[in-house]
């Protein structure tokens, strides 16, 4: 059998037979029979206020779901708006598929209404970009996008459509829209690494007395969680992880040492002292190295990886472990033989009391205006263990990052570390809260990063979501202007921002606001926006003082301050 249907829902029929999920876009002559199609199926689509929203609540739906986040874009300005977006997927290794709408082939080339190449410009901020040329092809190219967005190590995919393929009309087998269900979600399929290359690693473990594990987001994306507990406990290793990789284990673990890299509690310093180094879906890049410093390199190193290609890239790996984590994980744990590193972890555990005495001052401090190290505490303790927060670009991930405890492995932070874009705090808590309907969701964002994002807060209210927006208000480019203290002594450029009530703002949009200045209103102004009903903003007002900006010294500065403690 066969039936007569338009580019459009041939499209449309091949997401939900990929039971895709919330979907999100803004849409344009050229895609209007897509969006015909998944009103006729009962498709969730949500309208955004701007493209890279979209694109950045399906890239948090597809964290916290696994399955690849679904986004459109019409021509001209709308594909361009996803860029900043894409490359944060991609970079990030978050499986995403975008459609973008194009000109009708047969006028191509003669000025039309928002033409631009946007082919070019696209495709170098994905893992891959398909073109469609002929409608028949449609479910096979869906499939396509798919595969590559869930194998490997994941990452964005741009499915470009002519406006005359999606308006065509098209005869479809019925048999047409068959999926593989392996790529319905990550990882599409497993890799190990071969039996020798293991018995390599496995002989380092065994002789290694101060080992640490270093987790990144591959972690999450492996759903290597299981995996990597059986491991740090079969061999007694320490985990430390990257803001990405936050939540590989419970924070609250003993085995957990937090975060490591540009900022860290006392995981640097052990690392440092390692006599062995494992790194876990982890790219080790300028942040997670402290620009490539961090690592000593005549410490051996496993690095375990599903794409070999970054193997040596920035650090010279004793065994290059090519496989996906929770399968390699898996395997290294079985080899384990008794290992007891009592001296080494009871050392850990002092390094832990030590580091939480130096900073409870700052924890919780009632100094006004409130201190980010006050407002990252009573996030912790009002928090339960299921919670979701979502961490803005710049200095909201770094606090968090530093200070935040995920209470159970798995999801419960999301940093957008891809890019490191402003911007994701707003549109994460869509997706975030879309995604997992039944989990506390909770987003912190500077003011820089709201006013990125401001309209979408109609967005949130709109989808009725759950979600609440905490603002660290500081007036400023708080990133920037902290920086300009220490490396210019104070000559500050564009970096200040008006004085604005976002508590105001968010109730004049018709969502929970509430403004706050006294810290000991914290805990319960964010239980309140918490549990009430539909979206909420808690604007926080903080520190204007640059010095206390930042939870530490920014490597880039660090020959300006030695100090890279909070406390």
């Amino acid at each position: 059998m066969t039936s007569t249907m338009s580019g459009g829902e041939a499209l449309a029929r091949s997401f939900a037979a990929h039971e895709s999920g919330d979907m999100f876009g803004m849409g344009g002559f050229q895609l209007l029979p897509f969006y015909a199609a998944v009103r006729t199926l009962g498709m969730r689509h949500h309208l955004i206020n701007d493209e890279r929203t979209g694109a950045f609540a399906a890239d948090a739906y597809a964290r916290m779901t696994g399955r690849p986040g679904v986004c459109d874009a019409t021509l001209g300005p709308g594909a361009t708006n996803l860029v900043t977006a894409l490359a944060e997927s991609t970079n990030a290794g978050v499986p995403l598929i975008a459609v973008t709408g194009d000109t009708h082939r047969g006028y191509s080339g003669r000025h039309m209404t928002q033409e631009t190449q946007q082919v070019e410009i696209l495709r170098p901020a994905a893992k891959a970009l398909l073109r469609v040329e002929q409608p028949e092809r449609i479910p096979e190219l869906v499939r396509r996008a798919y595969t590559i967005a869930t194998s490997g190590r994941p990452g964005a995919v741009v499915l470009d459509v002519p406006e005359d393929v999606c308006h065509a009309q098209v005869t479809m087998p019925e048999d047409a829209f068959w999926t593989d269900a392996e790529t319905h979600r990550v990882p599409a399929r497993r890799t190990r690494p071969d039996q020798h290359t293991l018995d390599r690693a496995v002989a380092l473990l065994a002789t290694a007395e101060r080992p640490v594990l270093l987790a990144g987001g591959g972690i999450h994306l492996s759903g290597a969680h299981e995996a990597l507990a059986a491991f740090v406990r079969a061999w007694g290793v320490p985990v430390a992880h990257t803001m990405s990789g936050k939540g590989s284990v419970s924070c609250l673990d003993p085995l957990s040492i937090g975060l490591f890299g540009r900022y860290s509690r006392y995981a640097n310093d052990l690392i440092k002292t390692a006599d062995l180094v494992v790194v876990a879906g982890c790219k080790l890049g300028e942040i997670a190295t402290e620009r490539y410093d961090l690592l000593p390199p005549a410490t051996p190193m496993i690095h375990i990886d599903v794409l070999s290609e970054d193997f040596g890239r920035t650090a010279r790996p004793t065994v290059a472990l090519w496989g996906d984590a929770a399968s390699t994980l898996t395997d290294l744990a079985a080899a384990s033989s008794a290992t007891t590193r009592t001296g080494y972890l009871e050392e850990i555990d002092g390094r832990r009391r030590t580091w939480q005495e130096r900073t409870r001052p700052r924890l919780t401090t009632d100094e006004r205006p409130i201190n980010v190290a006050r407002l990252v505490h009573e996030l912790n303790g009002m928090l339960p263990a299921d919670a979701v927060l979502i961490a803005d670009g710049g200095f909201a991930a770094h606090w968090t990052g530093l200070l935040y405890d995920t209470k159970q492995a798995g999801r419960g932070y999301v940093a957008d570390r891809g890019l490191a874009s402003i911007g994701y705090g707003v549109p994460g808590a869509l997706g975030a809260a879309l995604a997992v309907p039944d989990r506390p969701v909770v987003a912190l964002s500077g003011d820089g990063g709201l006013n990125m994002s401001l309209g979408d807060l109609e967005t949130l209210r709109r989808a009725d979501v759950n979600a609440t927006i905490v603002v660290v208000n500081n007036a400023a480019s708080g990133y920037v202007k902290a920086l300009q203290h220490v490396l210019f002594d104070g000559g500050y450029q564009s970096s200040d921002l008006s004085e604005i009530d976002y508590g105001a703002v968010a109730s004049a949009l018709g969502c929970h606001g509430v403004r706050i200045e006294d810290p000991e209103a914290l805990a319960p102004a964010l239980t309140e926006a918490v549990t009430t009903p539909g979206p909420s903003v808690v604007d926080v007002v903080v520190t204007r003082d640059p010095a206390k900006m930042l939870p530490g010294v920014d490597k880039r500065a660090a020959s300006k301050r030695a100090d890279d403690r909070i406390a």
